[in-house]
């Protein structure tokens, strides 16, 4: 997709969101939310369809029982393709259940600590973005650093940046959102700087890293560290409400999976089999056990629940500008939930 194409998808966006967020939202949510649930999660992926969704994806692991696979909708809206519960998909923020791992496994080997600051690991930020020399690790990956978040400076989405470097440029000399540790506020560029930081410390590339200590070990051959590495036909297409082009070629850096490897994943990362002995601790005292995802033409919803021990990843192609699809993806993913606690009460 070329940078002209993006820009006019924004700016239409905006205005298609706008209109849509005044006239028709709240009358969506209400209908989703009080429609009563219907016989299977088949017909609960048919009728979010209704509400605008292009394509969804839901994958569920019970205890007990084989996973299971649904979707419905499309995987591709213009060749007509059918939505496939294995498709590969852009998995955003839900990356950085990875890459928390990732840390506490170097902090449980030595290599890192969670006490060091940001201007202990990177010298030549100091100057360039507040509280360095205050700003610990472990408060960037609890999103208490106060470091600006770079998604949120004007056009990033319009016109990302080409590289690490001109991301980070984008906050330099911005100031902190608060002094470090005194509040709490979701930043990527964390993410993006636990991210270098692994490479510093190893020598390999973050998802390198992450390949040879996280999905080797279990097992996982669909997670890849970006587009760039899969074959397009896999992944499925991304759309944004008001625009006709699929946007899944469009690079915002995100990681790429299918629902079956987040499950696995997010299954190992609940019951500690991901961690070596004396992980688990570390992580519990730093970060979440699960996540969401959203970035241009992806949502995704990752969750394990305990009660019923169940992992229940939820991905759908279709975002706006206002938020009224994300709404409605939570919407339908607590319907889900529900219909896999009634039927295993059955």
């Amino acid at each position: 997709m070329t940078k002209k194409q993006t820009k006019r998808i924004i700016r239409i966006a905006l205005f298609a969101g706008t209109a849509i967020s005044m006239f028709f939202v709240p009358w969506i949510l209400v209908k989703a939310w009080i429609k009563p649930l219907p016989d299977t999660i088949q017909d609960q992926l048919a009728e979010s369809l209704e509400y605008g969704f292009d394509g969804i994806i839901v994958y569920v692991d019970e205890s007990g029982k084989p996973p299971a696979f649904y979707a419905a909708g499309w995987k591709n809206r213009e060749n007509k393709i059918p939505a496939d519960p294995h498709s590969l998909f852009k998995i955003a923020s839900i990356s950085k259940l990875y890459d928390a791992v990732a840390i506490t496994k170097l902090v449980h080997d030595g290599y890192l600590s969670l006490d060091k600051t940001l201007a202990d690991y990177f010298p030549e930020l100091t100057g360039k973005i507040e509280y360095a020399d205050k700003i610990t690790l472990r408060m960037m990956v609890q999103h208490r650093s106060g470091i600006p978040n770079f998604t949120d400076t004007p056009n990033y989405w319009v016109n990302p940046p080409k590289s690490r470097e001109e991301v980070l440029e984008r906050i330099y000399g911005l100031p902190a959102s608060f002094e470090p540790g005194e509040d709490y506020e979701y930043s990527n560029t964390n993410y993006l700087l636990i991210s270098w930081l692994v490479e510093r410390v190893t020598g390999k590339r973050n998802f390198e890293y992450i390949r040879e200590k996280i999905l080797k070990p279990l097992g996982l051959k669909n997670t890849y560290g970006s587009i760039h590495e899969v074959n397009m036909d896999d992944l499925m297409s991304g759309y944004y409400v008001g625009i006709e082009e699929d946007i899944k070629s469009a690079y915002y850096g995100s990681m790429v999976a299918s629902a079956e490897d987040v499950g696995i994943f997010l299954r190992a990362l609940n019951d500690g089999s991901v961690f070596e002995e004396g992980e688990q601790e570390i992580y519990s005292s730093v970060y979440v056990y699960n996540h969401t995802g959203l970035i241009p033409g992806y949502q995704s919803i990752a969750k394990y629940h305990k009660d019923i021990d169940a992992v229940v990843v939820q991905f759908v192609n279709t975002t706006d500008f206002d938020g009224y699809t994300w709404n409605l993806s939570e919407i339908i993913y607590n319907r889900v939930v529900k219909l896999v606690k009634r039927n295993r009460s059955k």
